[in-house]
């Protein structure tokens, strides 16, 4: 019994007991492709989050291990991610006002927080939250997460120094500066752009940002180009020895400032993660627990803070890598953390010569494969909704910041969706020649059923639609062409739970149409509809409404209850 419960918690644990030896040579190839990927990129994004280099292989160790375990993808790598990094960025910068030791702090704290946060969603079950980030929302986020990184990473580019700390003043401010570009700071900058365009052209499967970061160092080190003023993450990145965050003069009034922007952070991350874990799940042929995912996400990043790391979420390119390498199980995060591991204990010495720069290549290459204007623009085509979503999360991210940005996205997104349940869709029904009932407008087979209006309702009927609905029936009744003597309404697509007003409101309408000599019909969800009538009105008489199970024997129904008067009719 103990050991159900536990493998229900450890999916992954569930997996690696199922491990098959021929998969071997596959996972130990795929995770040392992983690990090539993930060093330089590691290292860039704690140049993102403002946190010293050290911290970026810190977020990448424990969480992978964690995730091994309590995560149910087989080919998820999870670890630093542009998105989220930038997300810290954001919020953690203002507070800690340019003081390193209390950036690191507070990194940690969001870190923690958030897995916090994730671990809560999981036990109250709120793995659908994955869909309150819809894809038009994703979308317009990613493209502008990847212009602002792309912006804050020129000014290293260039050897320039940009005071503006907002990104359309950013981007005012470098075309004045542009000539005042440190040329050596330049010419790495070049070498390392021309590199990963090289790699990706004509070895598309070596890991270029590791190449790369590797030459460039290599450069810096032997030729001791520092003396011509090209900045390396240097000691700030890794002193000897392993780091280690200082909490003495710790703030722990600032932690209130970190709750929210934590729960947006564990929503934006879960819904990356959960993109990435179903995409490649799909395309292995098996399923993804959304619930267990919430808690997988948690675990690692309650597991990065604890190794001082900043918070993590599903990497598609690091998946993308082991999937390519034939990956099986999560063997690779394993085989990928140990190699992370030993070049955190042994090799730390010759990564002080980086040059920020060519990290800063890195993360604008990084970033350029997040934008995607091309699929927004083709939103404009498919769905003027979803366009306008896309558009308005986009352009907010980039003039009030991501945490803001994509708070009113989300808000444009539910009140889209209130709109849409407010005022929904509706059709009239008819029937075509072989007696199938169809939309009426779509085609001129299709005709309406003489004294009967067929009605449908295109969302759930709650307190607040329902009055609206009630008036688009008399409406339609009193414009029609012919006075009908029925009117039917499918109830499977409109009564779904049963709510007092809505009961009370049909009630009214029954009343209104038998004023105008019109009888009501409820066609579908007999049994719940009869349990709820009951329910709340238990002095109703059964003849009182009429339901029926579905719309053909509402039909069928009116059709006997018509002979019926015609025959007692007297000749």
């Amino acid at each position: 019994m103990f050991s159900r419960v536990f493998l229900k918690w450890m999916p992954g644990l569930q997996n690696l007991l199922a491990y098959d030896k021929s998969w071997l040579t596959a996972d130990i190839r795929a995770g040392l492709s992983v690990a090539a990927v993930a060093l330089p990129v590691a290292i860039a994004y704690a140049e993102l989050a403002n946190v010293g280099a050290i911290v970026g292989l810190y977020s990448c160790i424990l969480p992978m291990i964690a995730y091994v375990f309590f995560g149910s993808s087989r080919q998820l790598i999870v670890g630093p991610d542009a998105t989220t990094c930038a997300v810290i960025a954001a919020v953690v910068t203002p507070l800690a006002a340019g003081n390193s030791e209390m950036q690191w702090q507070l990194t940690i704290i969001m870190t923690l927080i958030m897995g916090g946060w994730c671990l809560l969603a999981s036990k109250f079950r709120l793995g659908a939250l994955a869909d309150l980030l819809s894809q038009p929302i994703l979308t317009g986020l990613l493209n502008g997460v990847a212009v602002t990184i792309m912006v804050g990473q020129i000014a290293k580019i260039l050897g320039i120094q940009i005071n503006a700390n907002q990104l359309i003043e950013k981007i005012m401010a470098i075309p004045f500066q542009i000539m005042d570009s440190h040329l050596p700071t330049l010419g790495i900058s070049a070498l390392t752009l021309l590199l990963l365009i090289g790699i990706k052209k004509f070895r598309s499967q070596w890991p270029a940002p590791l190449i790369a970061i590797v030459v460039t160092t290599a450069l810096v080190w032997g030729m001791d180009i520092q003396q011509y003023g090209v900045e390396t993450i240097g000691g700030a990145g890794f002193d000897s020895g392993l780091p280690m965050v200082n909490w003495s003069h710790f703030q722990p009034g600032l932690m209130r400032e970190l709750v929210i922007p934590a729960l947006n952070l564990a929503l934006i991350s879960f819904v990356s993660l959960m993109l990435t874990a179903r995409s490649f799940a799909a395309k292995n042929g098996y399923d993804i627990d959304a619930d267990a995912e919430f808690r997988a996400l948690g675990i690692a990043n309650i597991m990065s803070a604890v190794s001082q790391g900043f918070a993590i979420s599903g990497a598609d390119s690091r998946t993308a890598v082991n999937d390519a390498n034939g990956g099986k199980s999560q063997l690779v995060s394993v085989i990928a953390a140990l190699v992370i591991a030993l070049v955190v204990l042994l090799l730390t010495k010759p990564l002080q010569f980086i040059p920020v720069s060519a990290l800063g290549v890195v993360l604008v290459y990084a970033a350029w494969s997040l934008m995607d204007l091309r699929g927004i623009w083709n939103l404009r085509r498919r769905n003027r909704q979803a366009f306008s979503l896309a558009i308005f999360t986009f352009v907010c991210v980039l003039l009030i910041g991501v945490i803001q940005g994509i708070g009113l996205a989300v808000l444009l997104g539910l009140l889209q969706f209130l709109r849409t349940v407010f005022r929904p869709t509706e059709q009239l029904l008819g029937v075509n020649e072989d007696g199938m009932i169809h939309s009426l407008g779509n085609t001129t087979t299709v005709k309406a059923v003489p004294g009967v209006m067929m009605y449908r309702f295109n969302s759930p009927l709650t307190y607040f639609n329902v009055a609206y609905f009630k008036r688009r029936i008399l409406n339609l009744v009193d414009s029609t062409p012919f006075q009908p003597r029925w009117v039917v309404i499918d109830a499977v697509a409109s009564f779904t739970y049963a709510d007092i007003s809505v009961l009370a409101s049909i009630d009214e309408l029954k009343r209104d149409l038998k004023l105008r000599q019109i009888k009501l019909v409820l066609a579908g969800r007999r049994t719940e509809l009869t349990r709820w009538f009951k329910d709340n009105r238990p002095a109703m008489k059964e003849e009182e409404i009429m339901l029926v199970p579905d719309l053909y024997l509402a039909l069928k129904f009116i059709q006997s209850k018509e002979t019926a008067h015609t025959s007692e009719e007297p000749a």
